[in-house]
């Protein structure tokens, strides 16, 4: 994985990324989360994602995507706004394909690349991030981190997500078993998933959400948007959170399978758990 040592992230480190809201805060310190994610084809990546967000205790949600994905996130989550304005993180690409995109897509995700807050950069929209000059938290699994290596110039061949993120300059979440989260200049984070029935369709949406939600938290709290280990500590603590509900889905369900809504619904309780501490 690279030169640089590893450490585990656990419930404690958590807690230190994630607060309670206060009788001081409103919906714009405890963060603002912007999804532009979904697809007509693929709707439901975006009704995953804007579901993690609010499950995650974002402060609101904006969704700019396909009517006909709105229509679903709205169905599931009425507390959405689909209006643009303030935002204090982005979340692009879930449920998306490059190879469809419009010029007017294009342009909108190059505006946002190019915006002063984080950007999750998920699935279809990886092939933009080696573009960015705004902070970015790229979210490759395997085969879509060699593809990025391999845009970065670098060996696609070598998994080595810490090497990766310095080229980028960014934060990179390299999805999988144990899950890596490496920044520039910093020891690289693993995360090792709790359970094998998080291999399953559509968890990779809510984690984008989830990433989303909870580095909008930080920077609504007045965390700078360019220190990318606090931007590295969010999103390992977003992962943590993600596979602690699936440990909990999993354990209401008797140990059997899970379906990714069931990764978000359990959100809050794993949000609970690491509060109560």
């Amino acid at each position: 994985m690279g030169a640089m040592a590893a450490r585990e992230w656990n419930s404690a480190d958590t807690a230190a990324v994630i607060t309670e809201p206060t009788a001081d805060d409103d919906k714009y310190s405890r963060g603002v989360v912007g999804m532009r994610t979904g697809s007509t084809a693929f709707p439901g990546a975006a009704v995953l994602g804007v579901e993690a967000a609010w499950r995650t205790g974002v402060g609101m949600v904006r969704y700019l995507g396909p009517a006909r994905a709105a229509d679903f996130v709205l169905a599931r989550r009425p507390e959405t706004v689909t209006a643009d304005g303030r935002v204090q993180a982005w979340v692009i690409g879930s449920g998306t394909d490059a190879a469809h995109r419009s010029a007017l897509e294009l342009a909108a995700l190059r505006g946002i690349l190019s915006g002063a807050v984080p950007v999750v950069v998920d699935a279809g929209a990886l092939d933009l991030a080696s573009r960015a000059s705004a902070p970015v938290v790229a979210t490759p699994h395997g085969r879509e981190h060699a593809r990025l290596r391999g845009m970065l110039g670098l060996d696609p061949d070598v998994d080595d997500p810490s090497g990766t993120a310095a080229a980028l300059e960014g934060v990179v979440v390299r999805k999988g078993a144990t899950t890596v989260v490496a920044a520039p200049g910093e020891d690289a984070i693993e995360i090792t998933a709790p359970t094998s029935w998080l291999a399953t369709a559509g968890t990779g949406d809510v984690l984008a959400g989830t990433v989303g939600a909870v580095v909008a938290g930080i920077v609504g709290r007045g965390t700078s948007p360019h220190d990318l280990g606090a931007l590295q500590r969010a999103a390992a603590s977003a992962v943590w959170l993600h596979g602690h509900a699936a440990a909990l889905a999993v354990a209401a369900h008797d140990g059997g399978p899970i379906a990714a809504l069931d990764v978000a619904k359990h959100l809050p309780y794993a949000v609970a758990a690491v509060l109560a501490g």
